[in-house]
């Protein structure tokens, strides 16, 4: 049973790109799929698809890697609210990951999105995890 399942989102990107697979297959949920939708939207993974079954569906995402080097295109990825302490900001509070190089991911009254768009819509929210 997992307590946390963004953690354990993370905790499965992380050992897939440590291991420098390909593709990685995550236990579904909406959470999950639109943090998901957001990291392809900003360019950290290369495209997704969430496959249906009969509990709960599947999210497999390819993964992003430079052709010459071979490195992912993600290096870090750190949750930040936790079951346990919560963390949340307002507009003005936001985060800046790397000084903008990475981005925050949010949980906003208008959906999951980075900090860059909570910026513009001018909503705060419960901050997810860094990325970069």
């Amino acid at each position: 049973m997992v307590t946390d399942p963004i953690s354990d989102f993370l905790t499965r990107l992380r050992n897939a790109i440590g291991a420098q697979h390909r593709v990685v297959e995550i236990p579904g949920s909406n959470i999950k799929r639109e943090i998901t939708r957001v990291l392809q939207e900003t360019g950290y993974i290369r495209k997704f698809k969430f496959v249906e079954d009969e509990k709960q569906g599947v999210i497999k995402i390819a993964l992003k890697y430079d052709r010459i080097s071979k490195r992912p295109a993600i290096s870090n990825l750190t949750r930040i609210s936790k079951p346990g302490l919560r963390k949340y900001s307002d507009v003005n509070k936001l985060p800046r990951v790397l000084n903008g190089l990475g981005i925050a991911i949010l949980s906003t009254s208008k959906g999951v999105m980075t900090d860059k768009e909570a910026r513009k819509e001018n909503v705060g929210g419960e901050i997810l995890c860094s990325i970069y």
